[in-house]
């Protein structure tokens, strides 16, 4: 049975505030196999001009991944994580991401369809500081396959 297209603008937002440290940051980048030394060198980075170390690029994908969990766990959504594919994912930068920060996001589904028996959703995840400033937008398309028999 295809996702409803009426899920179009229902949201997700976090329950906590994400505490980026610097730890974090360097456990990304290992695990991206990014030897950046601003991902793990506070004078590295305040060389580049930042307060601290700074994250690496697809470091927003924890605080969005964490609310995608979310409408893939909703029941009332219908989808089946076993079904589900990371088709896209892609970042919009206000300012760079440093240890010391903490975050909030909300992720907003922005578009369901049906294409070729399968269904594409669209989401965007508004990232900002818990001062509301903004940070950075996330965009993630998953597709959710048909049940097979």
């Amino acid at each position: 049975m295809p996702v409803d297209a009426a899920l179009v603008g229902r949201t997700y937002s976090t329950s906590v505030p994400y505490e980026v440290g610097r730890e974090k940051i360097r456990e990304f980048a290992d695990a991206v196999g990014d030897p950046n030394p601003a991902y793990r060198d506070p004078d590295a980075a305040r060389a580049l001009g930042h307060p601290d170390v700074v994250a690496p690029p697809t470091f927003p994908i924890v605080v969005a991944f964490s609310l995608l969990n979310q409408l893939f766990t909703d029941p009332s959504t219908g989808l089946a994580l076993h079904r589900v594919a990371h088709a896209d994912q892609r970042f919009a930068y206000t300012r760079p991401i440093h240890s010391g920060d903490r975050l909030v996001g909300t992720l907003t589904i922005e578009r369901v369809r049906q294409v070729a028996g399968a269904d594409l959703i669209s989401t965007r995840t508004e990232i900002t500081g818990v001062d509301g400033d903004p940070v950075c937008t996330a965009f993630a398309s998953i597709v959710h396959r048909e049940e097979t028999r």
